[in-house]
């Protein structure tokens, strides 16, 4: 039975109707039982409760003094604000408007975007075991700072050093022995986390061991796939057709989401995260890879890299949402901070990871897997 069930409370500071009021005088008969009696016409001791509005703004809503029911509000997401109902001062026309905020140190994260290129095209260009070597400590770092914040957040102790060993050897197999390889590196490192969590006690077993395969499919089996574009005969240049494609996707939604941004795009999961800033995501991203596969990759045409530039965007704005749906559950705002301006290796693993299968496979459906 709902409030409303109980009928409409009677107007403040009446009980019952004006046409039952006693005539001056009168005076009804309690038995002793009932208590004392008031003399009728006598002054209310008490004063009705002022109706004070919801949230909405609704100074005297009949709807809500039928239910008699106070309105109940609150965000129900950390991205949901409580609604500021106190009166605001008007702002001064000639006032100076504040200027956006682009909420992070864009000084260290230039610093750090250029440092990081830098090494990565050095040994992407010199020597490429020295590449896959850098893939190796990214994937070791990655598995570190998440296994760190499972353990921190949710008490879940994800096995590192069988993680760390088979996410290795993942990278390594799948650049000496092709995708086969990468499968079965996966499966043992599967097997190593399902024994490696023996040796503690039973309790939250089925848990652990269910974190740390995903964090061995997540983190460096998907990693793989950069390994697999590195050991085709033009590998170098796929693999930084990759990293240009990802990169430009993320700074396009970036720049236009900043600038033009109004609509959310998920706001749950990632309150920054804008319409407009996707559509800025795919055309940065088309742009470049048509640039890309006409100039860098051979027998690639314009066209295909439209597809492949589009298809970077979508992965790469979803491998981000998928981390912000990580972080979220876990309560941070950041996997690490080992890079400042950008925050830990997975922060910036994030849109890399789920975009580097992606480009692996239509690089092999446009121009081949040699």
């Amino acid at each position: 039975m709902n409030d409303a069930s109980w009928g409409a409370p009677p107007r403040a500071g009446h009980w019952g109707s004006t046409d039952q009021v006693p005539a001056p005088g009168y005076r009804r008969e309690v038995p002793p039982s009932a208590g004392p009696v008031h003399e009728a016409g006598a002054a209310a001791q008490t004063r009705p409760m002022p109706i004070v509005p919801g949230a909405g703004g609704h100074q005297d809503d009949g709807a809500d003094r039928e239910r008699g029911a106070a309105h109940i509000g609150g965000p129900l997401f950390r991205d949901e604000q409580e609604p500021d109902i106190r009166p605001q001062e008007p702002s001064s026309p000639q006032g100076p408007k504040a200027k956006k905020s682009a909420g992070r140190d864009l000084r260290a994260a230039i610093g750090v975007g250029v440092g990081l290129g830098a090494v990565i095209l050095a040994s992407l260009f010199i020597y490429k075991p020295v590449f896959l070597g850098v893939i190796v400590v990214a994937v070791v770092v990655g598995l570190w700072e998440l296994t760190s914040r499972l353990a921190e957040r949710k008490a879940i102790r994800a096995p590192l050093v069988p993680l760390a060993i088979g996410g290795a050897a993942m990278i390594v197999a799948g650049y000496v022995g092709g995708a086969e390889g990468a499968w079965v590196a996966m499966a043992f490192t599967a097997l190593a986390v399902l024994v490696w969590r023996m040796t503690e006690p039973p309790d939250d077993y089925l848990k652990d061991v269910t974190a740390g395969i995903f964090a061995a499919f997540y983190v460096p089996f998907l990693a793989t796939f950069v390994a697999l574009m590195l050991a085709a005969g033009d590998g170098a240049w796929r693999v930084l057709t990759f990293l240009i494609l990802t990169v430009v996707s993320d700074t396009g939604a970036y720049a236009v989401g900043w600038r033009f941004g109004r609509h959310k795009l998920a706001p749950r999961i990632s309150p920054g995260k804008t319409r407009e800033g996707l559509i800025g995501a795919v055309a940065f991203a088309m742009v470049a890879g048509a640039l890309c596969m006409q100039f860098l990759i051979d027998d690639g045409v314009w066209w295909q890299g439209l597809l492949l530039g589009f298809a970077v965007a979508i992965s790469a704005t979803l491998g981000d949402l998928g981390e912000s749906m990580i972080k979220r559950d876990l309560g941070i705002k950041d996997m690490g901070a080992l890079l400042p301006g950008h925050g830990g290796i997975m922060d910036r693993l994030d849109s890399l990871l789920p975009t580097a299968p992606v480009v692996w496979l239509l690089m092999v459906a446009f121009v081949g897997s040699a």
